[in-house]
């Protein structure tokens, strides 16, 4: 099983995990700018989180084996502080960088002015460079804010092909297969969607425009529910193809409409001895 986790956030995530995700048979992944949990009080700290996305985190999984990507954005939970508009004049220079395969995580937190003008706004950036976009819906109100989510989206004018709109349901999908959009679905341990409920889902709309990622950020999650869904599509019947298919080419197909994605193998899949700026992922020994 080849697979291209097309959302998770391997900042909050241990080299462990790396491993685990290389041996699954994880090769590639998007990790999405996101709200760390912890309010960010000013846009520098936005600029160092950004570096990092397209620097050492880059660095860290090229040394287990693993191709990474980002997206960038302001999140709209944090599109609501004052402190961080600024954000959205620093975002045009990150869109333009290597390894930035779309503009994202955007969309709706609480459905606030704040977070739809941010929205908005972005989505005119990714326009202008031509990029993808990674759309996030809300947790609360999740029909009423995809709805609008959708709304705004053909207002932009952007192409509903360059847009996956994310953290769906059995209640939202509906929507956004019509919509044209990409569909994404968060797989988890404990909330969103779980594997069981995923397959029921391809087996009603079909494997076409599905991406199926594990988010796995810093609350309770797992980064192998990509391998654990194509495990279950495998026991509910589907073929091999069909299961590489949802897996690898549907966020190939997706993301590739970036340009930007880098995706043949890496010759290690165990941490060398290279350095990132004076940094090594290497502690002690290793056998």
């Amino acid at each position: 099983m080849r697979i291209f986790d097309p959302h998770i956030h391997m900042t909050s995530r241990t080299t462990d995990d790396y491993e685990a995700m290389y041996a699954a048979g994880v090769r590639a992944l998007v990790e999405p700018a996101f709200w760390l949990g912890q309010p960010r009080t000013n846009v520098g700290s936005f600029t160092d989180y950004f570096d990092g996305l397209i620097g050492w985190e880059r660095f860290r999984a090229a040394q287990f084996g693993i191709r990474h990507h980002c997206t960038m954005a302001l999140n709209p939970k944090e599109a609501n502080d004052p402190r961080c508009a600024g954000v959205l004049d620093v975002l045009p220079r990150y869109l333009a960088k290597d390894g930035v395969v779309a503009v994202g995580e955007v969309g709706y937190d609480s459905m606030t002015e704040a977070e739809e003008k941010a929205f908005a706004y972005q989505l005119s950036l990714a326009v202008e460079h031509e990029l993808p976009v990674l759309v996030h819906t809300p947790h609360r109100d999740k029909l009423a804010g995809t709805k609008r989510t959708l709304d705004v989206v053909a207002e932009s004018g952007i192409a509903p092909e360059l847009v996956v709109v994310d953290h769906l349901n059995e209640v939202t999908v509906g929507l956004v297969a019509d919509s044209g959009c990409w569909m994404g679905f968060s797989i988890y341990p404990d909330t969103k969607m779980d594997e069981r409920r995923m397959v029921a889902i391809l087996r009603e709309y079909g494997t076409d425009r599905m991406l199926v990622n594990s988010a796995a950020d810093w609350g309770r999650s797992d980064p192998l529910k990509t391998y654990r869904t194509g495990e279950a599509m495998l026991e509910a019947g589907y073929s091999e193809s069909d299961v590489d298919n949802v897996l690898w080419s549907n966020p190939v197909e997706f993301y590739g409409q970036s340009g930007r994605l880098l995706l043949d193998p890496i010759e290690h899949s165990t941490p060398t001895g290279e350095t990132f700026e004076g940094n090594s992922v290497l502690r002690g020994s290793r056998k």
